[in-house]
This record gives structure tokens, C-alpha cells and sequence, in this order.
């Protein structure tokens, strides 16, 4: 019975450091592919990424004041509906 525990622990041992190595292989594997990815990215030039805010943060001024403008109208109509309901119906 002893002999047996024994082999048992050798076998869980050598299973443990097989386990070490191929889960150490394969986070090298996977940090090699991160760094192959990143090495693919083509980042914006400075003048570029200059360009592309100046478009997002003046499309936003031009959305924005549109959409006030539309309130602005909307409170008027609603106003003026309001107006003659009260003076026609006293």
C-alpha cells in the first residue's frame, strides 16, 4: 500500500511540472501574439488625429445647436397653441 502512495505521488508530481510547463508555453505563445498584433497597428499621424477632432467636435456644435433650434421652435408652436386654447376657450 505504501509503495503504491508513493508511485501515486511521483505521478502526481511529474503531472504538476508537465502542467507548469505547457501553461508557461502557452502564456509565452500568447504575450509573442500580443506583441505581433500591436506590431500590425497603424496609429494616426498627429495632423490626422488634429483633423478627425476638429470634425467630431464641430459636427457636435452644428448637431447640438440644430437640435436647440428645433426645441426653441417646438416651445414656440406649443406656446402659441397654449395661447389660443386659453383666449378661445376663456
Amino acid at each position: 500500500m505504501g509503495a503504491e502512495v508513493k508511485s501515486m505521488e511521483i505521478k502526481k508530481n511529474q503531472q504538476t511540472t508537465t502542467e507548469r510547463a505547457v501553461s508557461t508555453k502557452r502564456i509565452r505563445d500568447f504575450v509573442a501574439d500580443i506583441k505581433s498584433e500591436i506590431q500590425k497597428i497603424t496609429w494616426t499621424s498627429r495632423e490626422e488625429l488634429f483633423a478627425y477632432t476638429k470634425i467630431v467636435v464641430l459636427a457636435t456644435l452644428i448637431f447640438g445647436m440644430t437640435i436647440y433650434m428645433l426645441d426653441l421652435f417646438i416651445q414656440s408652436i406649443l406656446g402659441s397653441l397654449s395661447f389660443l386654447l386659453n383666449f378661445i376657450g376663456g
